[in-house]
């Protein structure tokens, strides 16, 4: 009589578990020439930051017309509808081109800085997002003067390292 616990035969390739059942071994199958251009490409600083600039501006921009719909005229009384209706076109016109330029040159700025910052580190860790926040948050508030900068981005990598973190499971 065969003991049970025995592997199984009959050719299959894997281990017996502790619960009994076979694990299979699956083959290794190699990239295509396709994908690993489509990795190189995207390993690109240039490519990925550009990548992110463009997601950002999109963000912004959709964000800029949800924020811009909902500011009231404090005139209400005193506008007609059309005037109403014109007056929110233009603000959300407005706060969504500003949105738009706002998170493009933040998407931009971070992706650039993390990228290049781990290319010359050779790692991937949440020290890159650190950095790139320091310079973004720095680059951000850059017109507000040395302190203003300084607070930008201490600000700016606390946040990038909470919402890493946050992403990571380990907050």
């Amino acid at each position: 009589m065969a003991d049970s616990s025995a592997e199984p035969t009959g050719g299959s390739s894997g281990s017996v578990g502790s619960d009994g059942n076979v694990t299979q071994i699956q083959p290794i199958r190699m990239p295509t020439m396709e994908e690993i251009r489509a990795q190189e490409l995207w390993n690109n600083c240039a490519v990925k930051s550009v990548a992110s600039g463009v997601m950002g501006g999109g963000l912004g921009l959709m964000m800029g017309l949800f924020l811009g719909a909902l500011d009231n005229p404090i005139m209400q009384d005193t506008m007609t509808a059309r005037q109403q209706f014109v007056f929110t076109a233009k603000q959300m016109g407005q706060r969504s081109w500003g949105s738009c330029k706002m998170f493009a040159v933040m998407g931009l700025v971070f992706s650039a800085a993390e990228c290049v910052v781990e290319k010359a580190r050779a790692k991937h860790d949440i020290t890159n997002s650190a950095v790139a926040g320091c310079v973004t948050g720095g680059a951000m508030s850059a017109r507000g003067g040395p302190k203003a900068a300084c607070i930008g981005c201490a600000g700016f990598a606390a946040f990038s390292v909470a919402i890493e973190k946050f992403l990571d499971g380990r907050f």
